[in-house]
């Protein structure tokens, strides 16, 4: 199985941005997290961080084809992408959305997801381990 994991705006600054929320950890160690989950599942997985929200839809785009599944973290643009909804949709591969915080229990804006309304399951609130339940959920429902 290989599952593309996508990032969206200012996930390569973690470690740095609100480390009261996001922790200290870096981005390469979330990449480096995420391969040893993958790797004990015998998973193969590809990884694409961006700030630009045209990116992230070309790379959604791209999985088609090329992948059997996404993991998506749209950050800022959960909350205002209807692009990004909609080429999920297009694509039509299984969908696990994460976020490192609850952002349920956040700003009231936050409580939006375009992406969810697509997603087969949200992870929210695990910090990294978000990342490794939506992993398991997608080898375990499609490998």
């Amino acid at each position: 199985m290989k599952i593309s994991v996508i990032n969206g705006p200012n996930i390569n600054m973690l470690g740095i941005r609100e480390p009261s929320l996001y922790g200290r950890q870096d981005y390469a160690a979330l990449v480096g997290h995420i391969e040893r989950c993958a790797a004990r599942l015998g998973v193969e997985v590809t990884f694409f961080q961006s700030n630009s929200e045209g990116d992230i839809v070309t790379r959604i785009q791209h999985a088609y084809g090329t992948c059997d599944a996404i993991v998506i973290n749209a950050a800022a643009y959960t909350h205002t992408s209807v692009a990004i909804l909609d080429a999920r949709k297009a694509v039509g591969l299984p969908t696990v959305e994460v976020h490192l915080t609850d952002i349920n229990s956040r700003e009231d804006f936050r409580r939006l997801s375009y992406v969810s309304m697509y997603a087969e399951k949200t992870v929210c609130g695990k910090g990294f381990d978000g990342y490794s339940e939506a992993i398991v959920y997608l080898a375990e429902k499609y490998a």
